[in-house]
């Protein structure tokens, strides 16, 4: 065991409790795509969200970008956008340039592997939505109808450079609530979309 996990490992009850000081959630997520111009328009156009701004780009001579970022040191981020999804997080969009990269999104078994999580309304609406866009959606929509996650219907689909995303639905809320005082996060949480 390292010494990052024997701290971890540890901590006392209470510093377990409080966890990272100042905490509130998360402000975004960033992913890198292949093609920026790309990613806005589906970002946008199919998804709904409200692009914000640019930065970039960013090189460095020296060591920085695997230092900061812990990525290649001739790394270059051609370009970053940001974006805002409804009620949820912000997204940080890169389209970077390395002697490494890796063009392939990887898999969710695959370290690192991950996907995006989309609460709406009306799932049956919004798969017609994707499918009448030419979004590749991954089999049929799973309803829960047992254990913590009963009330919830969700499906994955892939955006036109191939990461995953996944539609979730649970309009009457989730098994595990009616067993607890405390709640994960919900979009619908935060009011309307409106601002």
């Amino acid at each position: 065991m390292n010494k990052v996990d024997e701290k971890i490992r540890d901590a006392s009850p209470k510093e377990a409790r409080q966890g990272l000081p100042g905490l509130r959630g998360t402000d975004h997520v960033g992913f890198t795509v292949p093609d920026l111009e790309e990613a806005t328009v589906f970002f946008v156009n199919v998804l709904g969200c409200e692009q914000f701004y640019d930065l970039g780009p960013f090189q460095a001579d020296d060591d920085w970008m695997q230092r900061q970022l812990n990525v290649h040191p001739r790394a270059v981020v051609r370009k970053l956008r940001f974006f805002r999804c409804k009620n949820g997080s912000n997204y940080e969009v890169f389209e970077y340039e390395s002697p490494d990269q890796v063009a392939e999104p990887p898999k969710n078994s695959d370290i690192g592997g991950h996907h995006l999580a989309l609460y709406v309304d009306d799932m049956d609406a919004a798969v017609n939505y994707l499918k009448k866009h030419g979004i590749r959606v991954l089999g049929e929509p799973v309803v829960r109808k047992v254990g913590p996650s009963a009330g919830q219907t969700w499906v994955y689909f892939l955006s036109p450079w191939g990461m995953q995303f996944e539609l979730v639905s649970f309009p009457e809320g989730k098994g595990y609530e009616k067993t607890v005082s405390s709640r994960l996060w919900h979009p619908a949480d935060r009011g309307t979309d409106e601002t």
